[in-house]
């Protein structure tokens, strides 16, 4: 805790004359209070204002002390109503901001933003009209938090917590290392709780042994003090706590950093650590970094951004830490930032009720988003009205801690345990059923066994492949919504590449009933003969009358042969163009060897090596249908042809 002290203003305990005798006791109740709230006994001096406020329920003082223990003790959203009873002429900028900030710990978010309002009126102090300006910001931003983890959920840990503190949990070596005022012997006067003190017990992740909870073995607690959140360096060799609150006399009456370390048969007594720097001010909420290198801690020594800041201290050559370095304002604010947890992966975690959040500390993480740093709070799942601080990953980010004191938990502080509980997605097996099949003499399909069929993704990578068994088939596993090509071959056929997809072919996973879903999908490959000299026609290749121009609606046809083509980049072709037989002999073979020419230009143009083709047109030397009469059968006379001439693998 900060001992803030504050300058009493001229008492208002003033009583009739026939009441001197109480007068008296009032005046000396009134100094009571005031040195208890000086020293930082903030319980006692509540008790002896409330006892003022007996007789005088309006004593604008008694409300303001009563109100500024309550916040000084860190229970600000109990402080309220006795921010209110500060009269109109008392009231100051710092007594309205920090009725602002009671109201926000409640959760009364247009009530604290009119007590800010209220504040920027009483100050000329443009830094301070900033901090209640950055206070109503905050509270404008809520609307806007969004969980990072949106299926993770907490849980009281019951069987862990008690009826007093339990908070700030770590894990080290199946050992869970958190602080617990259960047992405590004495009261802290600044709290009304008793002591802490540090505790253990074995753990497996999240999975605690609440029975074997014992108090620290690798050292003493100390009794009268109250000791504060640890961190176990990742080798377990040192040990890093905070502990103050000394009412002793000579006694650091501070809050600060002790360090015991093992040196092979124990662990030494706790010693007051450099980095604390004046003993005077405040540090606390220690973290190491992954590598152990770096110590993390909280700090309100001068020359901070706000209440307490984050700092940062590097391990020596001796082995001991540095000075303390402030994080910056990137990470810092006016309010109050403590309980760092740097993981491995860069993202820094910690607590904070300067950033925006819904009322006292919330937990925070700072890391990278779309390519810059930022803040980002971990969302209403997480983080409450109340303090939410001291998160510890067990397993990131599925599983792990927080400590929180918001309503409804067992006792002030408690143990919360986190888990993911995203529901496992729900599978779709996809199916698909191949039937190779080849055209026989008859012109009907029949099934063609021992076909080797391979399927590739759509980044070209083979995922399967097999012969089809003697009935022509075969089954292929595939994900949904995803493309992929399918090439299918045989000695003695043309190579077929198809593509196929299953975008559109599986139920939408909001449709999903089962947990399981099977799909059968079906398709069937036809191969060719591939046969020296047997023409096939290339169906709808027309011309305009009198051109040998490639169509749009021819080149649709002969992509198709160029696809043939690169399946089977083994054969060579004689392209052949016909005419009908109403023409000169001598202009229908120029007409057909310039079509023919044109197709295989065409063809060209799409990537196949010309000495891979040949032109010919045959005019009408060739007709399907002699003495043809209908335009039906001029039209089946004039037609594209191709042939394979030689096959060279």
């Amino acid at each position: 805790m900060r001992n803030i002290k504050f300058t009493l203003p001229v008492s208002r305990c003033l009583l009739p004359v026939l009441l001197l005798v109480l007068q008296a006791s009032c005046t000396s109740l009134q100094q009571k209070a005031q040195t208890q709230f000086n020293t930082g006994e903030y319980q006692l001096a509540i008790a002896s204002y409330s006892k003022l406020l007996e007789n005088e329920p309006d004593n604008s003082e008694a409300n303001f002390y009563i109100a500024e223990s309550y916040r000084l003790s860190n229970r600000i959203e109990k402080a309220t109503e006795y921010y209110e009873k500060v009269n109109e002429a008392d009231a100051t900028f710092d007594s309205q901001y920090h009725k602002g900030k009671s109201l926000k710990g409640k959760g009364e978010y247009e009530a604290a933003k009119e007590a800010f309002e209220a504040a920027k009126t009483l100050t000329m102090d443009d830094e301070k009209i900033a901090l209640a300006n950055k206070e109503i910001q905050n509270i404008d931003a809520i609307a806007n938090i969004t969980p990072i983890w949106p299926n993770h959920e907490l849980e009281n840990f019951t069987l862990l917590n008690t009826s007093g503190l339990d908070y700030a949990p770590v894990l080290s070596e199946n050992q869970l290392f958190f602080t617990s005022s259960r047992g405590a012997r004495g009261m802290y006067t600044g709290s009304g709780q008793g002591y802490t003190r540090l505790f253990k017990t074995r753990a497996d992740g999240i999975n605690v042994d609440v029975q074997g909870v014992q108090t620290l073995t690798e050292f003493q607690n100390e009794s009268g003090l109250n000791q504060g959140a640890i961190a176990i360096s990742p080798d377990g060799n040192r040990i890093v706590y905070a502990r103050g609150n000394s009412n002793r006399k000579g006694d650091l009456p501070e809050v600060s950093l002790f360090s015991s370390t093992f040196n092979g048969s124990g662990f030494t007594q706790p010693a007051f650590m450099g980095v604390n720097g004046e003993p005077e001010y405040w540090n606390s909420t220690p973290a190491f970094s992954p590598d152990g290198e770096t110590l993390y801690f909280a700090s309100n020594r001068p020359g901070g951004y706000g209440g307490t800041d984050l700092y940062k201290a590097t391990k020596m050559a001796s082995g001991n830490f540095g000075a303390g370095v402030n994080l910056g304002p990137e990470v810092n604010t006016p309010g109050n930032e403590m309980f760092p947890r740097p993981l491995a992966n860069g993202e820094f975690y910690f607590s904070s009720d300067g950033h925006p959040g819904f009322g006292k500390l919330d937990l925070f993480v700072y890391k990278e988003v779309e390519g810059q740093n930022k803040i980002v709070n971990l969302g209403p799942n997480f983080n409450s009205v109340a303090d939410d601080f001291g998160i510890f990953f067990t397993k990131y980010p599925e599983e792990g801690f927080i400590t929180s004191n918001r309503e409804g938990g067992k006792g002030d502080d408690d143990i919360y345990f986190f888990k993911d509980m995203t529901p496992a997605p729900k599978v779709v097996n996809v199916m698909l059923n191949v039937v190779t099949k080849t055209i026989a003499e008859n012109g009907e399909e029949e099934i063609l066994p021992q076909v080797r069929v391979m399927l590739y993704d759509d980044k070209n990578e083979t995922v399967d492949g097999d012969l089809s068994s003697q009935s022509g088939r075969l089954r292929f596993p595939l994900e949904p919504d995803e493309n992929y090509s399918i090439i299918a071959s045989k000695t003695g056929y043309f190579t077929k590449s198809i593509p196929y997809t299953t975008i559109g072919k599986t139920p939408a996973e909001e449709d999903l009933i089962q947990d399981v879903t099977n799909i059968s999908l079906d398709t069937t490959i036809v191969l060719d003969q591939l046969i020296l000299e047997r023409a096939i026609v290339l169906e709808n290749i027309y011309y305009d009358l009198d051109k040998a121009d490639i169509r749009p609606d021819a080149a649709i046809e002969l992509d198709k042969l160029v696809k043939i083509l690169k399946d089977n980049p083994g054969i060579r072709i004689e392209l052949s163009s016909h005419t009908d037989a109403r023409a000169t002999d001598a202009y229908n073979d120029d007409l057909s060897q310039r079509r023919a020419e044109s197709a295989v230009a065409y063809i060209v143009s799409q990537g196949i090596a010309a000495d891979r083709l040949e032109a010919k047109g045959y005019g009408e030397r060739q007709l399907i249908i002699e003495n043809a009469q209908t335009e039906e059968e001029h039209q089946i006379n004039r037609r594209t042809e191709f042939k394979v001439i030689e096959i060279t693998e």
